[in-house]
């Protein structure tokens, strides 16, 4: 007869640099890790997570899609980065602990692996990536073979021309060190407003970036239809999207090339991996948004190993966020997550395949943090979008 995996007990650790992490630990003494976070906010979902703590304690750890159909559905009041991004923390520790329970990994629990390597990428340069060629050359010699960094700083409604050409310079240094053998990702972050994204266009189409992210912000997405019928570049959005339901018009409308659910905001496991199989209905290729810890990342390499319309992955591993503390300071298993060749290889333990050194973990929560990301004005005082 199957364990019944009662879950226990909750635990929150607030973890530098600007990470939230989740333990779950059953009667029987199986332990899940998860990471329910939005940067700049893990207070506010780690109170989440607290108010929705009632639901889960007692609960059985197997019960993973009911259990995320209670906590979405079961407060009237839905969605959202803060209720996704708690219930994306839950979702990823049930989904370890099943598969540390019956001692598969993840990824076979949802149908088998479609690979036995992920391809990744890591980001270079900062908001302002004054330094891409230094930091290209490393993420090279670490084994990478593909890279993205911020296409800009601060941009006005109607940016000024030195802007742009700041812009360009960027990604013409790398094509002009690396030629075609570095995939470079623009993203636009949201950075750019909506008459500026074509003239962006025009000016990197010459260098060949792999995809444009976020060339405008979520909320105007309909812009997508234009930019689409402008320029054969992949365009990639969706880290601010949180449920299938925020997908669903996007895939609808047919204007994107490449969606990057968060698994850490998109409702985890389970609901990134509905998102994904949309997107594959709609010939929409898969890279799933990850600037955050090791769960969330183990999480999302998961999916990846699963998923055939997963082509990318991304790794914060060494990004600029992380100073003093990054993502394999808290790894039990680095080797595991080692890149070589631009690949990181199938996963074999159990669960999500990250072993959380816990000892790290609490040392660290001592440490704490209280992360926010700059507020930018521009020269005129007004808010710029970060």
């Amino acid at each position: 007869m199957q364990d019944k995996l009662i879950i226990e007990k909750l635990e929150l650790f607030t973890v530098p640099p600007r990470w939230l992490f989740l333990k779950v630990t059953t009667k029987e003494g199986i332990i899940g890790w998860g990471e329910p976070v939005v940067e700049g906010r893990a207070d506010t979902v780690a109170a989440c997570v607290r108010e929705l703590e009632s639901y889960v304690v007692g609960r059985s750890a197997h019960d993973i899609q009911d259990l995320w159909q209670v906590l979405y559905r079961g407060g009237f009041y839905r969605g959202g980065p803060i209720l996704m991004s708690a219930i994306s923390g839950i979702d990823q520790a049930l989904w370890d602990i099943k598969g540390k329970s019956i001692g598969l990994p993840v990824y076979q629990l949802l149908g088998g692996a479609v690979r036995q390597q992920m391809k990744m990428y890591c980001w270079i340069g900062g908001d302002h990536p004054e330094v891409v060629i230094s930091q290209a050359r490393d993420r090279v010699n670490e084994g990478y073979t593909a890279v993205k960094m911020n296409a800009t700083g601060a941009m006005d409604w109607i940016a000024a021309q030195q802007d742009i050409t700041q812009v360009v310079e960027n990604i013409r240094l790398l094509r002009e060190e690396f030629g075609d053998q570095l995939d470079v990702g623009l993203d636009f972050h949201g950075r750019v407003h909506k008459g500026m994204v074509r003239r962006l266009i025009d000016e990197v189409a010459p260098y060949k970036p792999m995809f444009i992210e976020e060339p405008v912000l979520s909320e105007h997405s309909e812009a997508l239809a234009q930019i689409a019928a402008y320029s054969s570049i992949p365009i990639a959005t969706g880290e601010r999207m949180f449920s299938r339901w925020d997908f669903k018009h996007l895939l609808h409308d047919g204007h994107v090339d490449i969606v990057q659910p968060d698994l850490s905001h998109a409702g985890g496991v389970s609901e990134v991996m509905r998102i994904a199989a949309m997107a594959e209905a709609y010939d929409v290729a898969l890279a799933p948004h990850c600037p955050l810890g090791p769960i969330s990342l183990a999480a999302a390499l998961n999916i990846d190993f699963a998923c055939i319309n997963a082509f990318i992955q991304e790794s914060s591993i060494g990004i600029h966020y992380n100073q003093g503390f990054d993502l394999l300071d808290y790894v039990a298993n680095p080797e595991d997550f080692a890149v070589k060749d631009g690949y990181i290889q199938l996963f074999q333990r159990p669960g999500l395949g990250v072993e959380i050194d816990e000892q790290a973990v609490r040392k660290a929560q001592k440490v704490g943090h209280q992360w926010k990301n700059p507020i930018w004005r521009l020269k005129d005082g007004s808010l710029a979008e970060w």
